[in-house]
């Protein structure tokens, strides 16, 4: 039987680093090249996971790849992020995480005493998480094919009930919460990597966000429209998928995004934007307005939440867009991040 395949759309003549950054690029890659070529329904919108039937029970599925670099930087470490990762995407669509399987692929010459490391980290964070790492796979490459070791899960959740997250449930109106100060990760990873001469006292915000997941889905349920956590490419790059997606604008006051002062600072040096910076614990999500005030209480009930906030409502127009109203009145475009100016961050 003949199968059709599905036009790409992708002209770029080869690979560069911005494909993998999470922004305008990536988004070419994957819509043009590669969910038409292996998606069964490659008209479906993606998220950070995907729901499955399985016999009458809706489960999700998410997999993703950890190259960050170094390797252990303040606040966490790849073993850990890779868990963590894993743990949010399923979270933020709506699925308390239940296993974890995850592949090693290892360089040759790499010092025992570091993958000991990383695979302690593993199950340090599986055990704060609550979820099982329940098999993988290990890999060794030639010295010099690798940068020490890179990490791949995949992981699967059972949905929770009464949430379903989709961008064509999200409404004019609905507002838009934060669960924390953004950017700490990416400018931790950045100045980790020594190669720029700013002191800053910064660690990396790599956790579950399951907790706090939890308490949203117990206070609004139904009403969580959408979530996503903003990592590469940050909170600007994930609200432009939205605004995408669902065909709708966005505006977010800029003076109710918590941003903390070192981050701010190295973004005001370096000549960042905090919205285009990446974050491992953090997330967004969408919420209808009428239980919106008691969505954020239950949230900064939550032990490191303390700082969400509301920062925006999503709105009719300008259709497909994200605006954010700055400090002085006036108002901006925020675009998806373009280019990549930190490569290899989780």
């Amino acid at each position: 039987m003949a199968v059709a395949v599905s036009k790409v759309r992708f002209s770029d003549p080869q690979i560069e680093m911005a494909h993998g950054a999470g922004g305008k690029a990536s988004r070419r890659l994957v819509e043009g090249l590669i969910a038409p070529l292996l998606l069964s329904s490659p008209g479906d919108l993606l998220g950070d996971a995907a729901h499955v039937q399985i016999d009458g029970v809706r489960v999700a599925i998410t997999t993703d790849s950890f190259v960050v670099k170094p390797l252990r930087f303040p606040g966490g470490s790849i073993g850990e992020l890779a868990v963590n990762g894993t743990v949010n995407d399923l979270a933020v669509s709506g699925a308390k995480p239940e296993a974890i399987v995850a592949t090693f692929v290892i360089e040759a010459g790499l010092p025992i005493e570091v993958l000991d490391a990383e695979v302690r980290a593993m199950a340090e964070a599986a055990r704060r998480a609550g979820v099982r790492i329940v098999g993988g796979d290990t890999k060794v490459v030639e010295h010099g094919k690798a940068d020490q070791i890179y990490i791949s899960t995949t992981g699967i959740g059972r949905s929770m009930p009464n949430v379903h997250v989709d961008p064509r449930a999200v409404k004019s109106g609905d507002k838009i919460l934060i669960s924390g100060p953004i950017g700490d990760h990416g400018i931790t990873i950045l100045l980790a990597r020594g190669e720029l001469d700013i002191e800053a006292d910064l660690r990396s915000d790599t956790r579950s966000v399951l907790p706090m997941v939890e308490a949203l889905a117990h206070a609004a349920g139904s009403g969580i429209h959408w979530m996503r956590d903003p990592t590469r490419g940050g909170v600007a790059t994930s609200l432009n998928e939205l605004a995408h997606d669902c065909r709708l604008g966005i505006t977010i006051d800029e003076s109710s995004v918590p941003v903390g002062d070192a981050v701010r600072g190295a973004c005001e040096l370096l000549g960042l934007d905090p919205l285009h910076i990446a974050n491992e614990g953090q997330f967004l999500a969408v919420i209808a307005a009428e239980q919106a005030d008691a969505a954020l209480k239950a949230l900064q009930s939550v032990p490191g939440a303390e700082d969400a906030a509301i920062i925006g409502e999503i709105r009719e127009q300008p259709a497909g867009a994200l605006l954010a109203s700055t400090k002085y009145g006036a108002t901006r475009i925020v675009d998806m991040l373009v280019g990549d100016p930190l490569p290899r961050i989780c």
